[in-house]
């Protein structure tokens, strides 16, 4: 129940109890003038009236002036909940909207204002330094990586250098690639990413992971399946979606059992193309579903720490679908089935089936 409407029960309440409590003064008063010449009974007759005709629609009036009060007084308030359930992440630089009379909810528009500003400053704060890290990171990881390759071609290298080379080149690849992942992700919530759109056959793009999912898939033994492949035309990057579904692809293979299954499908559904991919494996639990695009979250960290992986490929595959217009969801039934489906809007005039 909103305030406005406990406060107006509470209003009629209060009135309500006042009426019964005059009308019961006014009975006890109707017994001590027996002695009139009027009868009791014709007194009480004339306070009954008296109450039908002036104090209920008098209640009523009260009431509703009392509800009209309270409607104009939690007008403002109404309008800056409203402002403030739009704010988010991306649009903290908005400020909310100020009566200018100096009450209360005018300061706490005001204090709401400067928290918003102070978080806006912390998010870009935080992004900029992404962008800045991961930018200097490149360079140094780049020389350690060609001195280590360089290393390994030494042929007067001994066998366990050359593991603990090996090694150290695996581990400065996995770097390499969060430090990648880590400032397109800056650079995305920077909107400082530029997509190349162009009309794009999904279908071929599909068809192009599929081959590469069966040749990645092969080391263990896992069946990839196509079950449908409409031919879609969209709006996008080409690089981009490629990525991204790499990424699906990718992880399908990762988080699948040795002799399991991936089946893919893409269908034209109306306006939307819808792509998905599903892998057999030991899933996700219902409690990490919500969290599965977050940064670094791994849904089972022991199993996790077994996986190759640096744990942003589902947050870049969501930046991506987004930027295009989509949206992606994950299911999992644990022990059995993960499917990842993928809708984006079909180019007009682009699918035919």
């Amino acid at each position: 129940m909103t305030i406005r409407a406990r406060m107006t029960l509470w209003y009629a309440g209060v009135l309500l109890i006042s009426a019964l409590i005059i009308a019961g003064f006014s009975v006890g008063e109707l017994h001590e003038r027996k002695d009139q010449s009027e009868g009791p009974e014709e007194s009480l007759e004339d306070v009954i009236q008296l109450v039908c005709w002036i104090g209920i629609p008098a209640v009523l009036l009260s009431i509703a002036g009392g509800w009209l009060l309270m409607r104009k007084a939690f007008a403002p308030l109404t309008v800056l909940t409203s402002a403030a359930e739009r704010l988010n992440e991306h649009n903290l630089g908005e400020q909310l909207p100020r009566s200018g009379n100096g009450d209360e909810l005018d300061r706490l528009a005001e204090v709401l204002n400067g928290m918003t500003r102070r978080l806006n400053d912390a998010f870009k704060r935080v992004h900029e330094f992404t962008l800045h890290a991961s930018h200097e990171l490149k360079t140094p990881l780049t020389v350690l990586c060609a001195e280590t390759e360089t290393e390994l071609r030494d042929d007067a290298l001994g066998a366990v250098e050359r593991e603990r080379a090996a090694s150290r080149l695996d581990e400065l690849g996995r770097l390499t690639r969060i430090v990648d992942g880590l400032a397109l992700l800056a650079k995305a919530d920077a909107g400082r990413v530029n997509l190349a759109l162009a009309p794009v056959a999904l279908d071929d793009l599909v068809r192009d992971s599929f081959a590469d999912t069966q040749i990645l898939a092969q080391s263990r033994s896992i069946t990839v399946e196509m079950k449908a492949c409409d031919p879609v035309k969209v709006s996008g990057d080409a690089h981009r979606l490629r990525q991204l579904l790499l990424n699906l692809a990718d992880n399908a293979i990762k988080y699948n059992s040795d002799g399991g299954r991936i089946s893919m499908a893409l269908r034209s559904n109306g306006a939307q193309a819808e792509f998905s991919i599903a892998n057999t494996g030991k899933g996700i639990p219902a409690d990490a579903l919500p969290r599965v695009f977050d940064r670094f979250f791994r849904a089972d960290p022991a199993h996790g720490s077994e996986v190759d992986g640096c744990g942003l490929g589902l947050s870049i595959a969501q930046w991506i679908a987004s930027a295009h217009k989509g949206a992606i969801r994950i299911d999992s039934e644990p022990e059995k089935m993960t499917t990842v489906k993928l809708t984006i809007p079909i180019l007009s005039g682009g699918s035919s089936v």
